[in-house]
């Protein structure tokens, strides 16, 4: 290790686990040689050391996937490169059925796999047994198999990675404990450590337990909580052997693997308990936590009946140590919105040595480059709302997290804990009229609507739910009649002052530069043309516009939106989104129920399709968008929220004579998508242009500001297109589709669904995919093809069109 702390590097890495290491290997790669690992102990001394080593090529969505394929190719040749043993094995693992929802599970993981390049076998119970001779089958319906997987030993492959940064000059110094972070003009400048000061041009947070903590030194949230996570190691067994497969049985929580002629066996039970909440002990370091064999019995039993073998031997080990958890599962990566040159790669939620590659090259090139490399959003750490680094809300949220990696992974599977923390104005009035709530950055949001008499209460299921008749029924009002719906969540942010039409014209593609009153829908993109935003804005003045986006979104867009904005710039920005509630009132009978409460004139001549005016409905001031997300003629009324629940009751109580209905959150996107409307972070993303997406009527090339991203557009459009975003419906209206299946084309794979869902309207599953071909997609190519897709193991018959199915010119949106 490294003696002399430096007073300079271009670098710094808090955290010497395998994130960090692989983090400061991948930047020498890239050729920056200035750079410093601080870890508080010694490397792997923290969560590192006590890793099950499993290392898979598939985990649960396309980017983590993406992720964990680096990884394994990285560990296939780390050894080799720098002589540090990494104790890698490509044994296989086995994914086990014991029902018909985790056999569908496997066959849609098995499917998409396939498409991703990844080698996986779908076995039954037999080719199981055969594979893992100790298996009890008697239960099993089938298996999922991927002999490409395997193990590694964690500390050694820290190492190793740690040998090949310093081999590419990096510097690695142990007990070194980071004790503040310096702050220059809203920018990171490095830390101060028990040792002196180092001024860094970039700061990473790699802390993994301790990110939370180091977040805080720098004014960042970084949203984690540890849980303990249990495992047991059982004296030597007969026909445990160097390649037998990992096992996860995820209905029994556990996991199974080889080590040294043993038998490892994890758990991942459904109700964890959360540690360290009066802070972790300042000598932590590779230490372990107390037993709870009473805690970790139900699984040991489980284990037992699945490998009957064990009731015969003896546990050698009985191990606990804390594990990192986020919110929502997913890892934190990228720099963090509240001080620029502070990055973060934390919360790996127990896939972090199989993550540890591809993650670490990753925000490597991000560092480097500037920008993400690929879509990482679904990481991005812009994803996570301030309050989430609530300590209250982290624990109870921590404590269903450990266990949601081997629970069933349901389609609209809501979390349980930490409910109830953002509420709208609107809130008690729909929960009387039946509201079934999800949740969304906090938010609590009607998803669907139970009738008098039924609980508002999910029943998940691969099939149709307990709710889709019930939202059916809210899709057909919306096409047929008229729909309310509770739109509070979006983020709205207000930009005002002399130089807001200037800045909004250059991050926008379309042209903003529009009389008061008019509503611009548009995308904000980055360098490469990719979509970072898709938002509508509307001119409420000559120095003021409404920027209105989703809620998901509302921290990645309002730093977007403030890390482009000139430091001279005259201009403001205020998120109004808790001051403004949002009631959307769509459908062909929306114009006439509005008409009958409010004394602005409503025809199509007097509020066309995309202004805004202000008017009033009973006791009401409120300013009303004609802009819809729905695919119909309607309204979105933005109301100061101290009126919110009287304007609610107004509505109601006239609403009965156009058949007015609640509708939820499921039927607004099964809504969006017979109209095939994008969805930011599903059907668009930082990789994807307008062009790619079918947005190109929202891009005005010509308009006189360069606006970001302008020249790759150009570019793009001269070169042609090899992707196109397309909209796909089943022939066969019984099968469902969420996203990730894969579509073929002429028999051949060429993407994956991106968004479905059912069209009530059109009768049957509908999507939104990317359709690849090196040659060249246009509309020939596109509707020259035969299509099918992939459902669960089975191929499905389907159309494909650039255009959407249902009101293709939007004469419904614009009556």
């Amino acid at each position: 290790m490294a003696k002399s702390l430096p007073g300079k590097t271009r670098v710094v890495i808090i955290g010497g686990g395998i994130i960090g290491c692989s983090l400061a290997y991948h930047l020498t790669k890239l050729g920056w040689r200035d750079v410093v690992l601080l870890e508080r102990k010694k490397l792997t001394s923290g969560t590192t050391w006590h890793a099950a080593g499993l290392v898979r090529e598939m985990l649960g969505s396309r980017v983590l996937t993406r992720l964990a394929q680096i990884s394994m190719a990285l560990f296939k040749t780390l050894e080799a490169e720098t002589g540090q043993a990494t104790g890698l094995k490509q044994n296989g693992s086995l994914g086990i059925a014991a029902n018909a929802a985790r056999w569908e599970e496997h066959r849609r993981s098995a499917g998409l796999a396939r498409a991703l390049g990844v080698e996986v076998e779908l076995i039954g119970p037999k080719e199981a047994r055969d594979l893992y001779p100790l298996l009890n089958v008697d239960d099993v319906l089938g298996a999922v198999y991927f002999p490409n997987d395997g193990q590694t030993n964690p500390a050694d492959t820290t190492m190793a990675l740690a040998k090949g940064a310093r081999s590419g000059g990096a510097r690695i110094f142990e007990d070194t404990k980071v004790t503040g972070v310096l702050i220059e003009n809203g920018r990171a400048t490095g830390v101060l450590t028990e040792q002196g000061e180092v001024k860094a041009e970039y700061v990473v947070n790699c802390a993994g337990m301790w990110a939370r903590e180091v977040g805080l030194m720098a004014g960042v949230a970084v949203p984690l909580h540890a849980c303990e996570h249990f495992y047991v190691v059982t004296e030597p067994m007969e026909g445990v052997h160097a390649k037998l497969p990992v096992l996860r049985d995820m209905d029994g929580c556990a996991y199974f693997k080889e080590d040294a002629g043993k038998l490892l066996i994890g758990a991942f039970e459904h109700h964890a308990k959360p540690w360290g909440m009066d802070g972790i002990p300042e000598d932590f370091a590779f230490d372990e936590l107390p037993e709870d064999m009473d805690h970790f019995m139900p699984v040991l039993e489980g284990a037992m009946r699945r490998i009957p073998s064990l009731e015969k031997v003896g546990i050698r080990t009985f191990f606990n140590g804390p594990e990192s958890f986020t919110p929502d599962n997913r890892y934190l990566l990228g720099e963090a919105p509240e001080l620029r040159n502070f990055f973060v790669a934390a919360g790996f939620n127990s896939i972090g040595i199989q993550s540890a590659g591809g993650a670490g090259q990753v925000l490597a090139a991000w560092i480097v480059e500037g920008e993400q490399p690929i879509d990482l959003s679904a990481l991005d750490i812009r994803r996570m709302q301030p309050f989430q680094n609530n300590k209250t809300y982290l624990f109870h949220r921590a404590s269903e997290a450990l266990g949601l990696l081997y629970d069933m992974h349901w389609p609209y599977r809501q979390c349980e804990t930490a409910r109830g923390v953002r509420k709208s104005p609107l809130y008690e009035g729909l929960k009387a009229r039946g509201a079934c709530f999800g949740e969304v950055a906090g938010w609590e949001r009607p998803n669907w609507y139970a009738p008098e008499g039924v609980e508002p209460k999910y029943e998940y299921s691969y099939s149709r739910q307990n709710w889709f008749d019930y939202s059916a029924a809210e899709h057909r009002a919306v096409r047929e009649a008229v729909g309310l719906l509770d739109l509070s969540s979006f983020a709205k942010f207000l930009v005002q002052g002399p130089d807001a039409e200037a800045v909004l014209q250059r991050l926008s593609a379309n042209d903003v530069a529009v009389a008061p009153g008019r509503v611009v829908y548009t995308q904000w993109l980055n360098e490469r043309g990719g979509i970072e935003a898709d938002l509508t804005i509307t001119r409420l003045a000559e120095e003021r516009y409404l920027v209105v986006t989703g809620a998901a979104v509302a921290v990645h867009d309002l730093d977007w939106l403030k890390r482009n904005l000139p430091e001279d710039a005259r201009v403001t920005i205020t998120d109004v989104t808790s001051g403004l509630t949002v009631i959307g009132i769509m459908g062909p009978n929306s114009r006439a129920l509005l008409s009958r409460l409010t004394d602005t004139e409503l025809s199509n001549a007097a509020f066309p399709f995309g202004t805004a005016q202000d008017l009033e409905i009973g006791f009401a001031p409120l300013r009303a968008l004609r802009i819809t997300y729905v695919g119909e003629l309607g309204w979105e009324l933005y109301v100061p929220s101290e009126f919110a629940p009287g304007l609610l009751d107004t509505i109601l109580a006239e609403g009965d004579d156009f058949g007015l209905k609640p509708v939820g959150m499921h039927a607004m996107d099964s809504l969006r998508l017979e109209k095939a409307y994008r969805h930011w972070g599903h059907d668009i993303t930082c990789e994807d242009t307008p062009l790619e997406a079918g947005l190109g009527f929202a891009v005005r090339l010509d308009k006189n500001v360069p606006f970001i991203g302008r020249d790759a557009l150009l570019r793009q459009k001269e070169a042609g297109l090899t992707r196109r975003l397309v909209q796909f419906a089943l022939e066969d209206p019984e099968p469902l589709l969420y996203h990730d299946e894969p579509i073929f084309r002429d028999g051949e794979v060429v993407g994956q669904l991106e968004s479905g869902n059912y069209g009530h309207h059109l009768g049957r599953a509908i999507g939104l995919g990317y359709v690849h071909h090196p040659d060249g997609v246009d509309a020939e190519f596109v509707n020259s093809g035969v299509y099918e897709i992939e459902v669960a193991g089975t191929r499905h018959a389907a159309r494909a069109s650039l255009r959407p199915f249902y009101d293709p010119r939007s004469e419904r949106v614009k009556a």
